[in-house]
């Protein structure tokens, strides 16, 4: 690493949010109720559902065991009576949903988040996605997609899901070295992966994607090249390849090793350095932020013509303005409005089977944060953003300017009259230059309580 970019890092290795949407979750106002949410749900639903259809989010949250170095929701159980009860209630939200609409909504995207949806028997998965189905179309083009834990997706759970559709799949890797496998408590052998990744191609799984993550507790240069090398063996369709976001004030298991197991942040980058260049070599493109794929996968091509989405499902070649979570804590996106749904499972389980929506939280967008959204979202996306002469739609826009001049300096970044471009080695920086249009977060300056370090 150049003596310029370990600078770069000391100068910019702040806490800052990843930005799958904006407002950030901790900056929501919560100046919205459930009857405002069902409107605004209702009004999207009514303006795209013909157009561009919507996505669903299915968060599935049980696990057998606790990886500890997990930020998700997730509930640990190996008692799997749980499963039926749950899917009753999925079921039970998206009849709720139904009732809001005033026509059969079109299905353009699915995917079964979690905890492990492949903790559930391939029986129920098929049951709760047959029973949605009945309700809706499914366009032509939809994608359909799954995570799965290597362990435990089994034959039976692809072949089912593929049977209905699904084409897409996501496997939990996170690393292939067994130190920090045990560290994390997340053992999978390669064979098991690999095992899993052949029968997925066989099936005719069309994008299989490998989940990484760099910077976590026992990594090193060696093991996180092996680890690459291992995964281009395999050769998925996509890759993820996440910095590990250490927030134990918020996940208590994550104090279950030492901060000085976890590497600095110059170590850090240098791991996704090295795996990135290895990649590059490989033939994978980079896509925004943390993302890789194979020029033929349906990412990569949305990429080139500039039309890939960010959500809280991550990184889409899919848009559409209506996102509904199902399930506890899921989180909807109507596009001038987000919710979230009660994080309990048994709280959010009573109070759908009790008639209502189980609505927790939500935030109504005003118009700055529907302008600094469209910005944020073409720099996460695009790399670039562009403003028009009536830059005077927004004051955060002008603070922008003026907060970047450092980061324009430092070479990151280039600016014109009208519109900013990230150069190539502010690729790296992505989430600080971010920053700079997110009003809330530059309002007040609580970052470091509740985001993990940019770098």
């Amino acid at each position: 690493m150049s003596i310029k970019s370990k600078s770069l890092i000391q100068k910019y290795n702040v806490p800052g949010p990843r930005y799958t949407s904006y407002p950030t979750v901790p900056y929501w106002e919560n100046n919205l109720n459930e009857a405002q949410w069902k409107l605004s749900v209702k009004q999207t639903f009514q303006k795209s559902n013909q157009s561009k259809g919507i996505s669903l989010y299915i968060h599935l949250p049980f696990c057998e065991s606790l990886c500890t170095y997990c930020a998700c929701n997730t509930r640990i159980t190996v008692n799997h009576q749980v499963e039926m009860p749950y899917i009753n209630s999925l079921l039970k939200e998206w009849q709720l949903y139904l009732e809001l609409f005033d026509e059969t909504p079109r299905i353009q995207e699915v995917h079964l988040g979690g905890g492990t949806p492949t903790f559930f028997k391939a029986k129920n998965l098929a049951f709760l996605m047959e029973e949605i189905f009945k309700t809706a179309h499914l366009a032509p083009d939809a994608e359909l997609s799954f995570e799965g834990h290597p362990n435990n997706t089994t034959f039976e759970h692809m072949q089912t899901l593929y049977s209905l559709g699904f084409r897409r799949i996501s496997f939990g890797i996170q690393d292939f070295d067994l130190e920090v496998q045990k560290t994390i408590n997340r053992i999978q052998p390669f064979s098991m992966v690999q095992k899993v990744t052949q029968q997925a191609q066989w099936l005719g799984y069309t994008s299989i994607n490998y989940d990484l993550v760099y910077g976590l507790p026992k990594q090193t240069k060696s093991s996180i090249l092996k680890t690459i090398e291992q995964v281009n063996y395999l050769h998925p369709d996509r890759i993820a390849f996440y910095s590990y976001a250490h927030v134990p004030q918020f996940k208590p298991s994550q104090k279950s090793f030492s901060k000085n197991d976890l590497p600095t942040g110059e170590e850090k980058r240098v791991l996704y350095e090295l795996g990135r260049e290895f990649l590059e070599r490989s033939g994978y493109i980079e896509i925004g932020m943390d993302h890789f794929a194979l020029p033929s996968d349906t990412l990569a091509i949305a990429d080139r013509i500039k039309q890939i989405h960010r959500n809280f499902m991550g990184y889409t070649s899919q848009k559409t303005d209506l996102l509904i979570g199902l399930g506890a804590s899921s989180i909807s996106d109507a596009w001038n409005s987000f919710a979230q749904n009660i994080k309990k499972v048994e709280d959010y389980q009573k109070t759908v089977q009790g008639g209502k929506l189980p609505f927790f939280r939500g935030h109504l967008l005003n118009e700055e944060d529907l302008v600094l959204r469209k910005h944020i979202l073409n720099l996460m996306c695009k790399g670039e953003t562009s403003w028009g002469e009536e830059a005077v739609q927004t004051e955060q826009i002008y603070k922008a300017l003026e907060e970047l001049k450092e980061v324009e300096k430092d070479e990151l970044i280039k600016i014109q009259p009208y519109s900013l471009k990230i150069q190539p080695e502010g690729k790296a920086f992505l989430r600080n230059i971010c920053m700079a249009f997110d009003a809330r977060l530059m309002r007040k300056k609580s970052g470091a309580k509740v985001f993990s370090q940019t770098v």
